[in-house]
């Protein structure tokens, strides 16, 4: 099975949380927080960091890591684990601008559209928000449907 080593970076202010709707490729249309892979001798924080500015133009500079997530996908039709460094910023350089890749918008926490992300989020983004740090494991079946999840509290992230 192919890993796939991936970030995800979080930015929420007064309230409101960052989400970017992704413009093109895999899960295309769908609401999510900015990242993506990690290249190749890269650093994990890094690659948050490069991903985040490519993506919506700015640079986090308060953030810490709050979640590790494990996921058995179907990526480009083939059987994947996705091992996903989840972190949150509370402080940024810049103004969120959209991309080629992404267009941000900022929702308030009880508006985020959780129908509109992926299925995992709903179990795992409110305790995050609510200032928990998880360990979580799901599995989708080809159509990106969970058909097993597990979450639990972590310490050392």
């Amino acid at each position: 099975m192919k890993e796939i080593l991936a970030t995800l970076l979080l930015v929420v202010q007064d309230g409101k949380i960052l989400l970017a709707q992704k413009k093109r490729g895999w899960r295309m249309g769908i609401y999510n927080g900015v990242g993506g892979k990690v290249e190749q001798g890269e650093d994990i924080e890094a690659a948050m960091i490069r991903e985040t500015m490519e993506e919506v133009g700015i640079i986090p500079t308060k953030y810490e890591k709050v979640a590790l997530s494990e996921f058995i996908v179907h990526f480009k039709g083939e059987l994947s684990k996705l091992v996903c460094h989840k972190y949150l910023a509370t402080e940024f350089d810049g103004t969120p601008t959209e991309s080629d890749e992404m267009r941000p918008e900022w929702f308030k926490f009880e508006d985020i559209p959780y129908d509109n992300m992926w299925k995992d989020d709903i179990y795992w983004l409110p305790r995050v928000l609510a200032g928990e740090k998880l360990k979580c494991f799901f599995t989708f079946d080809e159509d990106n449907i969970i058909i097993s999840q597990k979450i639990e509290t972590a310490t050392g992230l």
